[in-house]
C-alpha cells in the first residue's frame, strides 16, 4: 500500500512538473524586419547565374576547380571551423539532456564501530545501494532558454563555417589569378627582354660602323635593363603567390603541374546581376549569424529574468540498507521523496537589474545585425560598381594594346627607313610594354571582381 501511494505521489509531481514547464518568462524573439532599397544599382540581368553553391565552376576552369576542391579538404581554417560547429552540435546536445531529470545512483559498504562522529558499542556492518533522481524542474524556462542558445549557438557555428569555406573558396580563385597575372606579366617581360637583347645586338652593330649616334646604343641598353629588371621581379611575386596557395591548401609544397592554366583563358563573359538586396539576408552567413547570436541573446535575456523567481526541485532515492550482509538482499526496501524550493528574497534589486542589463544587450546585438546588414549591402554595390568599372577598362587596355603593337611596328619602320629618330621607336616600345602588362593587370583584377561580387552574395546556398 505503501509502494502504490508513493508511485501515485511521485505521478502527480511529474504531472505537476510538465504542467508549470510551460511557464517560459523573458521576451521572445519573434523575427527581425529589416527594411532595404529595392535594388543595389541599374544592372540588370538575371540573377540565377550566382545561385549555383559551386560558384566558381562558372570560370570553366579544372585547374581552379581542383585547387578549390582540395583547399575545402585540406585548409586548417576549414578544418577548424569543422571542429567548433561538431562542438557547438554537441553543447547544443548537453543544453537539452538539462531539461531532464539526472538519474545516478550510490551504493557503499562499511565496517566498524566508528560513524565519523561517534564510537558505537559494538562492531556493525552497513550496506546499503539506490538510485537516485533529482530533477530542478525548469518553472520559468532557465534551462529552455539554455537550450535555445545553445541551438542559436549551433546554428551560428554552421554559418560561421560556411563563411570560412566561402573565404577559402574566393581566396584561393583570388590568389590562382593573381598567379596566372604574375606568370603572363613575367613572360611578357621574358618576351620583350629576348626582343630588346636582339635590339641591343643590331644597334651596337650599326654604332660600331658609324651609323647610329651612341646616345641610340645608350637608350636601348635602359630598355633592355628595364625588361630584365622586370624579369627578377615578377619571377618573385610568381613565387610568394604560389606559396600562399601552398599555404591555403595546408601543404608545404605543391607541384607545378597543379597550377596549370592561362589568363587569357580565363576571360570570363558574365553580366552583372541585379539582385534583390532582402536576398542577402537569407544568403550571407555573416547576417545569418548574427541573427543567431540576436536569438542568443534574447534566451540570455530569459535566463537573467527566470533567476527572479523561485526554483522548485524534485528528489526521489530507493534501494535497499541493512546492518547484515546475510539480509541485504532479502531486507524490506527503503525510499525517500522530497521536494524543495528556493528564491532570491531581498538581494536589494541585483537580480531585477541583471535582468535590465540583458534586455539593454538585446538592443545593442540588435544594432550589431543592422551593421552586419548595412555593410553587406554597401559591399554588394561597390563590388557591382568595381566590376563595372573593370569592365570598361579592359575593354580599353585592349583597344590601347591593339594601337601600341600598331604604333610599335610602324616606329621600327620608320626608324629602319629614316624618318624618325631613335627616341620616337623607344617610347613607342616602351608603351607597348608597360600597356601588355596593364591588359594582364587589369584582366585579373576584373576576373577577382567577379570573385569578390560572389563572395559579397553570400556563393551558393
Amino acid at each position: 500500500m505503501t509502494i502504490m501511494r508513493t508511485l501515485k505521489i511521485s505521478c502527480c509531481l511529474v504531472f505537476l512538473a510538465f504542467v508549470m514547464n510551460s511557464c517560459l518568462v523573458g521576451p521572445k524573439y519573434t523575427g527581425q524586419e529589416i527594411t532595404l532599397p529595392a535594388s543595389f544599382g541599374d544592372n540588370i540581368v538575371n540573377a540565377d547565374i550566382l545561385t549555383n553553391k559551386e560558384w566558381w565552376s562558372k570560370f570553366t576552369d579544372p585547374t581552379l576547380d581542383t585547387l578549390i576542391a582540395r583547399a575545402l579538404q585540406q585548409n586548417k581554417n576549414v578544418l577548424a571551423a569543422m571542429s567548433r560547429m561538431e562542438q557547438a552540435g554537441l553543447a547544443a546536445r548537453v543544453a537539452k539532456a538539462e531539461l531532464w531529470p539526472q538519474i545516478s545512483y550510490q551504493g557503499g559498504i562499511s565496517r566498524g564501530d566508528f560513524t565519523g562522529s561517534s564510537q558505537l558499542p559494538d562492531i556493525s556492518t552497513n550496506a546499503f545501494a539506490s538510485g537516485l533522481l533529482n530533477w530542478e524542474i525548469d518553472l520559468w524556462g532557465k534551462y529552455r532558454h539554455s537550450r535555445n542558445i545553445a541551438l542559436a549557438q549551433f546554428a551560428a557555428s554552421e554559418y560561421a563555417h560556411y563563411a570560412v569555406n566561402l573565404s577559402v573558396e574566393s581566396e584561393t580563385a583570388r590568389l590562382y589569378f593573381q598567379l596566372l597575372d604574375y606568370r603572363e606579366r613575367l613572360r611578357i617581360a621574358q618576351n620583350t627582354l629576348e626582343s630588346r637583347k636582339a635590339s641591343v645586338f643590331i644597334i651596337s652593330q650599326r654604332y660600331t660602323q658609324g651609323i647610329i649616334p651612341e646616345i641610340d646604343l645608350n637608350q636601348a641598353t635602359i630598355q633592355e635593363a628595364d625588361a630584365a629588371v622586370a624579369v627578377p621581379l615578377y619571377e618573385q611575386l610568381t613565387l610568394q603567390t604560389k606559396n600562399a596557395l601552398f599555404a591555403l591548401l595546408g601543404q608545404y609544397s605543391l607541384p607545378d603541374s597543379l597550377f596549370d592554366g592561362e589568363l587569357k583563358n580565363q576571360e570570363l563573359t558574365l553580366a552583372v546581376p541585379k539582385f534583390l538586396p532582402a536576398d542577402l539576408l537569407k544568403r550571407r552567413p555573416d547576417i545569418m549569424e548574427a541573427e543567431q547570436a540576436l536569438i542568443a541573446q534574447y534566451g540570455a535575456a530569459g535566463i537573467a529574468q527566470s533567476l527572479r523567481f523561485p526554483s522548485l526541485s524534485l528528489t526521489m532515492a530507493g534501494g535497499l540498507a541493512s546492518t547484515d550482509l546475510t539480509s541485504f538482499l532479502t531486507g524490506s526496501p527503503a525510499w525517500s521523496l522530497g521536494a524543495g524550493i528556493a528564491g532570491p528574497l531581498f538581494h536589494f534589486g541585483r537580480n531585477k537589474r541583471k535582468a535590465e542589463i540583458e534586455r539593454k544587450k538585446i538592443e545593442e546585438v540588435q544594432y550589431n545585425y543592422e551593421q552586419v546588414v548595412l555593410n553587406a549591402f554597401i559591399e554588394v554595390k561597390n563590388v557591382l560598381n568595381e566590376i563595372q568599372s573593370y569592365q570598361q577598362q579592359y575593354y580599353i587596355r585592349q583597344k590601347q594594346q591593339e594601337a601600341a603593337r600598331n604604333a610599335a611596328r610602324l616606329s621600327l619602320d620608320r626608324y629602319n627607313g629614316g624618318v624618325s629618330s631613335y627616341l620616337e621607336l623607344l617610347d613607342s616600345q616602351r608603351v607597348l610594354f608597360a600597356t601588355e602588362l596593364s591588359r594582364s593587370q587589369t584582366n585579373q583584377e576584373l576576373l577577382n571582381a567577379y570573385v569578390k561580387l560572389y563572395k559579397a552574395l553570400g556563393g551558393g546556398w
